[in-house]
């Protein structure tokens, strides 16, 4: 399935990136897929924990090349 929407967080700190991806997947519908760009150290951490509070999937979580983190998360 592809990217439905890609939220490009790069330079926000923790809480920012959850609370901009939670407002990001408020207006997606169920099953689609949402691409997150970060670099906050403790992202990939924080979005594991967020998608297990709040019963969405965290598909994907890796390092790019450059050296930020893509995490790819399913709407529940």
């Amino acid at each position: 399935m592809p990217i439905a929407k890609s939220l490009d967080l790069s330079g926000l700190n923790c809480p920012l990136p959850i609370l901009r991806a939670k407002k990001g997947l408020a207006d997606m519908e169920s099953g689609t897929l949402l691409e997150v760009i970060a670099t906050d150290p403790g992202a990939p951490r924080d979005f594991e924990a967020f998608c297990r509070q709040t019963g969405n999937a965290l598909e994907s979580s890796e390092t790019t090349p450059e050296g930020k983190f893509r995490m790819v998360l399913r709407r529940k």
